[in-house]
Formats: C-alpha cells, structure tokens, sequence
C-alpha cells in the first residue's frame, strides 16, 4: 500500500487556483461541459449502450413495484423516497449522452412531475406519507434527503437542454430551504441528509454560478454548518481508523463536503481535511481496488470484506466534483482506479444484474451468510437484480455516464482539459468562443497510446491552452504534435500545452505502463500496471439459481460463481528491480474487443510464477485469512506453477492481494 499512499499524499498538495474568500464564489480552474458535448466511443460506448438495454434502460420493467407509475415522484401512492431520483440520476444523462429518444421519453414524465410539483412556498416532490406496504418506502416523503438527488438530476437536465425552469424552480426552492431549516434541519426527517448535505450544497453553489442571487450563499452556509463536520472528524478524530463509525457510502459522498464549501471558504483546512481522510481511509480500510471496507459501515481493509456498489459509483461522483474544483491530480488517478477496476467487476456483462457487495480476493459468489456488518440473507455477493438491497438497484446506473461527462473539462483560461481518459470525442468552444472538435483514439486503459485529433468547426485555426494529465504512476511520458516530440514529462503533473492549433493536428500522449506492486493487509501485494490492478484469473462456474425462499424481496433468481480452478497461490518473493523479468505481460492475439471487461475478451493478461498455499482454504465460502507475507518455513507445494493474472474488471472471481512466499 505505500506506493498508493504516495498517491494519496499528493491530494490537495498541489497547487490549487486559491483565491481569497469574499461574497461570491471563486472560479475553479475547471468546468464542466453541457451534458451531450462529450460523446462515448469504443468499449466506453459499447458499456454505455450496454446500459441501454441492460438495467437502466429497463428498470421500469425488471423492477416495477418501485419504478413504475405507482412511484410518488410521478405523482403516485407508491415508492416515495430516494429509488425513483436515484434511478433518474444515471437514467438521465445516459440519454442525453447517447442521444436516445426512446430513453429520453422515459425520463420526461419524472422531470415534468418533479417540475410541476412545486408548491406556492417553494417545496416540490411528494409531500404525503402511506402505510407501510412491503418493498416500497412510502413513508418520509418530506425527507430533505431525496430531494437532493432530484436536484441532481434536474441540474443535469438543465445542462442538457437549458429549461429555464429548472433555475426558476432551485430558487424558490432554496428559499423554501433558508426558511424552513432553522426549524427543521436536515435530520429531522432522517439521519441520511445529515450525512449527505454535500450534495444539496453542490447544487446551492451551482444555482449561484448562475444567478449570482446572496441568499444562496447564506443557505450554503446554514447547510454546511447543519451537515456532518467532515472538517473536524478528518482532521481531529479517529473516525477513519474506527471500525463501524460511519456508513459507507455516507463517507463515499461526504468527503467531497469540505472541498465543496472550501470554494465559498478558501481556507487551507478544508484541504487539509481531504487530504487527511483519504489517506486515512486508505491506510485502515483501503484494498487494491481503489475502494475500502463497508459492508455496510466501515469496516476495516481485509480483503475479504465487502465494499457496497454505491460507494463505488458514489465516490466516482465525488472525485469528479472534487477534480472539476481543484484539478487534482491524485483525485484523477484514484477515479480511473476505480472505474476502471471495481466499477465493471461488480456488475454483469449485459448489465442486467449485479452485486451488492464485492471482495477484493472473492473466490466464492454464492448465497452465504458472511462477516459484513449487514447481510441481507447471504444474498449480497451473487449477481441479481435484487440481491442484497435495492438501493444499489436504482443508484447503480450514475457510474459510467458521469465518468464519461467528466473526460474533458472547458478551462478557466479558455481551452480545453483532458484529465480522465477513454475514447471519447467532445464539441466545445475555446479562445473567443471558437467551436472545436476533438477526437480522442485510444483503447486506454489496456493501451499506453492516446491520440487527439483537433478539427475547428467555423475557422481553420486557433490559439487557446489544452490541458492533458500525466499520471503519477507514469514514470516519463512522451508528448508528439503532428508526429514530432514536443515534451518528454515526468508523471503526477498536468502539462499545459498553450499554441496556435489548425484543423488536422494531431496530440499523441504515450503513458508507458510497468510493473508495480502495492502492499496491503498482512503484507499481501497486488499487481499493478498503469492504472488496472491485476487478479488471479478463475475457471468460472457461473450458473443461475431460482430462488425458492424469499423471491418477494431478493428477485426471483440470481447468478452464483464457484471457481473450477485452484485460488490458493502465493506469490514468489521478486525484488522491485527485477518485476518486470518475472511478470510478463502478453496482449492478445486477436483485434481489440468492443467489449473487454470479462475473461474472454481481456486483451492483457500477466505471466508469472507462484506455489499453493495447502493451509489457506475455504472459510464460510470466502478465502481464508491471508498468510502472512514471507512467514518463516510456511508450508507451500514444492512444485512451483505459472499462472496467468487478468485485470481486475474482467473479474467475477480473483485473488487481487496476494500473499508472499519467502
């Protein structure tokens, strides 16, 4: 883990565009673009469109009790809380993304209830409370907390089409808020908005980018000050290192706060305290996956414990917000970890199913009581459409449309910012509001190789700044424009480009990938080149289960995986210098695949030597607790035997944390 650690270090260390504090909000050196200017290509589409036709296009059908008319944000007597909004919150700009009409129309009658539902004093969304009816939450209805996410949504419809409504509707809105918080804070419904005011503080800040109005800034310090003192449990608790002290995905949305509020605040102790919480949350609770513990609450950095889909999707979303405000490179690198490892590992090819919980090392996806702090009936590791809890149903779908809408970033110095990489091309407009349009080429994250290709709209040239991110696991990386080396540039860096740009020319970022390995709980190691993390490849038995015992609550079937293939490998004790002679990486004999994320289509797979463990076996259907890495005089078979690491997303069973044999 020291490697990672180094990573985290660097967060809120670098530079940032700090201004003094004053009455208005200072301009972040990034910002987002209109939702439908970036567009998906190649395995990145084909994920999206995979959503289309997977669970997000077709939650109204596979899970009608909550997403169907009865739903209370279309007006109905049924579901009234958060499933609907957290639904709409990946719906929504998977559409506009693609561009698709039929997904599109499905959203439309959520956003017109949700419009017209606002009252003369300010106050939208359901407002009624029902009886308690099994597998909906009727109850709560007034709850700060899922008018937040509907905010969310609303804000990206906003961006996608300009409704002037949308800005009518925030402002009552937060005046309704200035009024009625005093006397009812954000947990007087709930705790979870508590936990949560990040995210209506978000949309405080976002409103006044827009409308300058004073009030808001007086609600967003009302919010700040009614939400959970992420600041001070950062910085002067032990609140990160205490198992069970704080829900997951609480913490996955609430760690953005204090850099949320530090744009209205420019004080050093708002970085400090992110800072401080990620390399907390890493050093007790951290895995190789990017994630930690929470199974549901904090819960430690074995990695057999569970980490919760939402906290993947929800901590996605943080680090974007966190990059657009500070362009930091350490939140970058940390979002690629996990869209590019936990995020495709937890759900299905099609995207039809899911798990509630992954493990790190998970070498049984079967229905077993575990040792998370929640279990939902051993459901929480097979892949199902409601399996576990169905929150991660609804809210599952944000991850991968997000990501994509924060590939480019519009500047503060009027160009362009490529910080997140995959294929993708973006329309904007840079210098004196020039169109522009870059293609970017790449099969990152298997390749090493990004290609940018510039094509003006209107004019033939010109002049304005691009923006491109080295990694800091890149050790040296080489910049050509149209063919000729421009910069050769060491890693954890963002290189500024600034030049006079015609249409045709050509950006080439080549990111050379090597060996690494990062340390973990009882001195395990994970693989690691660029930014994929490496897992023991699994013969896969994957077969469906009809469930007999409770179809009502966890579906009516759900996919278990056993493991045909042994699991019980250590690893043999390399030195750093010498990884690369001892891990050898081979690509794939056959053209890129649409879709890379399973064992088939893999297109990198890692060669390297290893010996049984005999006395690390099955526990509860898990793997056994780890070995400790180099014991004196372990007991391993004698014959040493290759085996092949994949990546990580291509996973549905792996060892990812390896122990060391001496």
């Amino acid at each position: 883990m020291k490697r990672y650690l180094l990573l985290l270090l660097a967060v809120c260390t670098q530079p940032f565009n700090v201004l003094a504090q004053s009455s208005a909000l200072s301009e972040n050196p990034y910002k987002e673009l209109p939702l439908g200017a970036i567009k998906p290509q190649g395995w990145l589409r084909e994920m999206l469109v995979r959503q289309k036709t997977g669970s997000t296009g077709k939650l109204d059908q596979l899970y009608p009790i909550v997403m169907g008319e009865r739903n209370g944000w279309l007006g109905g007597d049924g579901d009234q809380w958060e499933r609907g909004p957290y639904w709409l919150d990946g719906l929504l700009p998977l559409a506009y993304i693609l561009d698709d009409k039929e997904l599109i129309a499905k959203t439309k009658p959520w956003v017109e209830w949700a419009i017209k539902s606002q009252r003369a004093d300010g106050y939208f969304g359901p407002a009624k409370d029902y009886p308690y009816e099994y597998g909906m939450q009727r109850d709560n209805s007034q709850d700060w907390w899922p008018k937040m996410v509907m905010l969310k949504v609303l804000k990206q419809y906003y961006s996608a089409t300009g409704d002037q409504r949308v800005i009518r509707l925030m402002t009552n809105y937060f005046k309704y808020q200035l009024k009625e918080l005093p006397a009812k804070p954000l947990d007087n419904w709930t705790f979870w908005a508590r936990y949560r005011g990040g995210d209506n503080l978000m949309m405080v800040y976002w409103l006044h980018g827009i409308t300058k109005e004073n009030f808001l800034l007086e609600l967003g310090d009302l919010i700040y000050k009614q939400t959970f003192d992420y600041t001070n449990a950062f910085l002067n608790s032990r609140l990160l290192a205490t198992p069970a002290s704080i829900h997951c995905v609480n913490l996955a949305q609430g760690i953005k706060t204090p850099i949320i509020y530090y744009q209205h605040h420019r004080e050093q102790k708002y970085l400090d305290a992110t800072k401080k919480g990620f390399q907390d949350l890493m050093h007790y609770n951290g895995m190789a996956h990017g994630l930690y513990g929470g199974d549901e609450a904090l819960h430690g950095n074995n990695p057999t414990q569970g980490s919760e889909l939402c906290s993947a999707v929800e901590m996605m979303f943080s680090l974007e917000s966190m990059l657009e405000i500070t362009g930091n490179i350490g939140f970058a690198d940390h979002l690629e970890k996990i869209a590019f490892n936990a995020l495709p590992a937890q759900a299905s090819d099609d995207f039809l199913t899911h798990q509630y919980f992954q493990q790190a090392n998970q070498v049984m996806a079967t229905r077993q009581t575990r040792n998370f702090e929640v279990n939902h009936h051993g459901t929480d590791v097979c892949y199902g459409v409601l399996t576990g809890y169905p929150c991660c149903t609804s809210n599952m779908h944000q991850g991968w449309p997000k990501f994509t809408q924060n590939l480019f970033y519009a500047t503060a110095d009027k160009g362009i910012a490529a910080l997140v990489y995959s294929p993708s091309e973006v329309t904007l407009k840079v210098a004196n509001d020039i169109p522009v349009r870059i293609v970017e080429e790449t099969n990152y994250p298997f390749n090493e190789d990004i290609k940018f290709r510039i094509n003006f709209l209107k004019k033939k040239s010109a002049t304005f700044p691009f923006h491109l991110r080295i990694p800091e696991w890149c050790k040296n990386a080489t910049i050509r424009i149209n063919g000729e080396v421009y910069k050769e540039e060491k890693g954890n860096q963002i290189v500024k480009i600034v030049r006079e740009w015609k249409s045709g020319d050509v950006i080439e970022l080549v990111l050379p990938m090597h060996i690494y390995k990062n340390t973990w709980l009882e001195r395990s190691v994970s693989i690691e080149r660029g930014p994929l993390v490496y897992g023991l490849k699994i013969g896969e038995d994957k077969h469906y289960v009809k469930n007999t015992l409770d179809p009502q609550e966890y579906g009516e079937g759900y996919y278990e995986v056993k493991p045909t293939t042994p699991w019980n490998y250590g690893l043999l004790n390399v030195q750093n210098d010498r990884l690369a002679e001892n891990y050898i990486v081979e690509k794939a004999d056959k053209p890129f695949p649409a879709y890379p994320w399973n064992q088939e289509g893999a297109p990198l797979k890692i060669k390297t030597k290893a010996k049984r463990i005999p006395s690390w076996q099955l526990y509860n259907e898990m793997a056994g607790p780890l070995p400790f890495s180099t014991i004196f005089q372990l007991e391993t078979d004698k014959q040493t035997e290759e085996i092949t690491l994949i990546p990580y997303g291509c996973t549905e069973l792996r060892i990812s944390q390896f122990p060391v044999i001496r």
